[in-house]
């Protein structure tokens, strides 16, 4: 009889891993080869060759064996004039937006305590949010907005006095609706969340494509808006490969994140891209501009768009529209090499709509004919 040990089965081992993570599905980004991409909000101009050959030689004279240095302070101070930081503000450097999300979640947890926190937000929103809060340990709590994707103001106020929330997002603009929230709503459920001792988080990740920022409120009423962090991405303002987001608030709030990140977070190669790009920051200017027009002859042709139920103001590079059968029209316009967002899935209140990019005049026109021709 063979008395050694057995040898350990995989398929038990897997079972360390939380039984939450195994029931997840992981991000799919769409196959996209030989496709135009329209279901990312991703910028669609490069840089002009002769900044790309600029760019590439600064690249090239990097130190690659060495860890980020002085120049991610750099970076601090280049985001805090370009974001027009105030005074006795930080910032916070993270991997995109989604790394800062998971930090605030991972310092907000209350591991071991009993009592767990919570986050709150308007939906349908980001996915990061409610993923994030389930992955660090803190309940979820969405606030449905209302049918025409308005904030809830009053839905908003009763689940921030119930649930007395550790964070409350508000996407300003949101994803996926494009919506910019009234100003005097969105104010009052910051002021609400403040008077249980809560954080507040603006994500201006669409902020290029907007009307206003708060970051004007935060500095015209410094004392109102103290508990609110400001966050920010450069994926849309034209560096979506770089992977580089920033959090701006009191630097109360700041020191205290700072523990929880990761040192080095941000690679040399993100770095020197980001400064590099902050330094041209008018031909970005121009192509969001470009975007905005584009956004507007966008809106307008689906708005005479036979078939289409639904066309939202869009804050954003982004347009989100409603038809009779979503599926049949994403699958249509898949055929037909577009790639859109189906979105019906992600909230009850997004039955049969599809989330569009803005994209350049031409890959507009594309998009366009694609949908017309799939509904």
């Amino acid at each position: 009889m063979n008395s050694a040990t057995p040898a350990s089965s995989p398929l038990n081992a897997l079972e360390r891993i939380r039984a939450d993570v195994r029931a997840m599905h992981s991000y799919v980004v769409q196959p996209s080869a030989g496709m135009l991409k329209m279901d990312a909000m991703e910028n669609p101009f490069r840089l002009p060759a002769h900044l790309q050959a600029a760019l590439g030689q600064r690249l090239g004279t990097l130190e690659l064996n060495r860890y980020p240095g002085a120049r991610v302070a750099d970076l601090k101070a280049a985001l805090a004039r370009y974001a027009g930081m105030p005074e006795g503000y930080g910032i916070v450097l993270g991997n995109g937006s989604d790394e800062l999300i998971t930090l605030l979640a991972l310092a907000c947890a209350q591991p071991g305590t009993g009592q767990r926190a919570t986050m709150l937000s308007p939906m349908p929103g980001f996915v990061m949010y409610p993923l994030s809060a389930q992955l660090q340990g803190l309940d979820f709590v969405g606030v449905p907005l209302t049918p025409d994707f308005e904030l809830d103001e009053p839905a908003m106020l009763a689940a921030i006095a119930q649930h007395r929330p550790a964070i409350t997002y508000i996407a300003y603009p949101n994803n996926p609706t494009a919506t910019l929230w009234d100003e005097g709503a969105v104010q009052r459920v910051i002021d609400a969340a403040g008077a249980q001792g809560g954080i507040v988080v603006m994500d201006e990740a669409y902020q290029p494509f907007a009307s206003r920022t708060w970051i004007d409120r935060m500095r015209a009423e410094p004392a109102r808006n103290a508990h609110v962090l400001l966050m920010r991405t450069l994926s849309k303002f034209g560096l979506a490969g770089v992977r580089l987001g920033y959090l701006i608030g009191p630097t109360a709030f700041t020191a205290e994140l700072d523990k929880v990140r990761p040192p080095y977070n941000v690679s040399v190669l993100n770095c020197e891209a980001a400064l590099f790009a902050l330094e041209h920051a008018d031909v970005f200017a121009a192509q969001a501009a470009e975007l905005r027009t584009a956004r507007a002859d966008l809106i307008a042709a689906l708005r005479r768009m036979p078939g289409i139920e639904k066309c939202w103001d869009s804050e954003a590079n982004m347009v989100l529209v409603r038809v009779a059968d979503s599926a049949r029209a994403y699958e249509g316009m898949k055929n037909r090499k577009v790639l859109v967002k189906n979105v019906s899935t992600m909230h009850p209140l997004l039955a049969n709509c599809l989330r569009l990019t803005v994209g350049s005049a031409d890959d507009n026109a594309q998009m366009l004919a694609a949908l017309e021709a799939s509904l």
